[in-house]
């Protein structure tokens, strides 16, 4: 061991650092402390690079270089050195600040991997439910859907059309045009009829209707999933099926097929039949709404004779 290398241990030494302290202050790797330590000044990568480590050395454990230096009668290095010495540690220490940021890399990929499968799903999700709601016929629907308002009331259609004065007539002579009556409000679409729980089949609730050409009508008040079959279940042919929001109105006409109506959050769902509410009490309803045809009768021209209670109703229809 050179007198140089003792005197830079025994400084280490009485600051209580080891050469792995010294390798994390310096920057300089462990084995050419080692070797500065032993006096083998070979094993360093060049003979510019010695007096630079011995310097750097020197300054870690608390040593005045230069003075150290001169004791040893060790040459002054050349001016380049110094700032060549500091690009190479620099170099070493952006080094060693981008393994630390690479060690960082797995974690945050980790965690971003399951977040971005999250989103797609929830993405996926969300168009799944409007593309559904986008594939629904509108032409199922029956016509009894439009407002009634749409069409032109009877006040307006007969009410008649202004006269004008011929060329040769005198202008005085010319009646006075009237205003038209004020268009009377429009019926509502509810019918008479009675709405009767029938039975229970499974987890369907089966509801009997009676009157002439009932009128089911869907209100939602909030979110829900809506499902509607022309027919006894959902094998039937698909009036709708889709997802609701707050305001959506929907009207359909019962015939003899019946109506299956299915509600995947009943309490946001709102069904009224010939202007009854209609509901099984269940958070997901599954309604089935059944044409009574012994209390709908014959039809207004006259048809074939029924039983007691078809006749009795259809002489009511006629009278009306």
């Amino acid at each position: 061991m050179s007198e140089l290398g003792r005197q830079l241990k025994e400084a280490r030494l009485q600051k209580g650092m080891s050469l792995d302290d010294v390798q994390e202050v310096t920057k300089i790797r462990k084995k050419y402390l080692e070797a500065i330590e032993a006096g083998d000044y070979k094993a360093l990568p060049g003979s510019f690079y010695v007096r630079a480590f011995i310097k750097t050395y020197a300054e870690a454990v608390g040593v005045n270089p230069d003075e150290l230096m001169q004791e040893q009668g060790m040459v002054q290095p050349p001016a380049a050195e110094p700032s060549t010495m500091e690009t190479v540690m620099s170099q070493r220490s952006r080094r060693s600040e981008s393994q630390r940021s690479v060690k960082w890399l797995p974690t945050v990929l980790m965690w971003v991997f399951p977040v971005l499968i999250l989103a797609v799903i929830y993405i996926y999700a969300s168009n799944w439910g409007h593309s559904d709601s986008e594939k629904t016929d509108p032409v199922n629907l029956t016509e009894s859907s439009k407002l009634p308002s749409a069409a032109p009331s009877a006040g307006q259609a007969a009410s008649p059309a202004p006269t004008h004065a011929g060329a040769g007539a005198d202008p005085s002579a010319a009646p006075s045009v009237e205003p038209s009556p004020s268009p009377s409000p429009s019926p509502s679409p509810e019918a008479d009829g009675t709405v009767v729980q029938d039975r229970k089949s499974g987890k369907t609730t089966v509801f009997k209707v009676t009157g002439s050409a009932p009128q089911v009508v869907i209100d939602a008040t909030g979110e829900s999933w809506l499902e509607v079959y022309r027919g006894t279940n959902s094998k039937g042919e698909k009036l709708n099926f889709a997802t609701t929001a707050s305001g959506d109105h929907f009207t359909y006409t019962l015939d003899s097929a019946g109506l299956y109506i299915k509600s995947g959050n009943s309490p946001y769902t709102t069904i009224t039949v010939n202007g009854q509410t209609v509901t099984d009490g269940k958070t997901t309803s599954r309604i089935l709404l059944e044409l009574d045809s012994g209390g709908t009768g014959t039809s207004a021209d006259g048809g074939a004779a029924g039983d007691a209670a078809g006749t009795e109703a259809g002489t009511e229809q006629s009278g009306d």
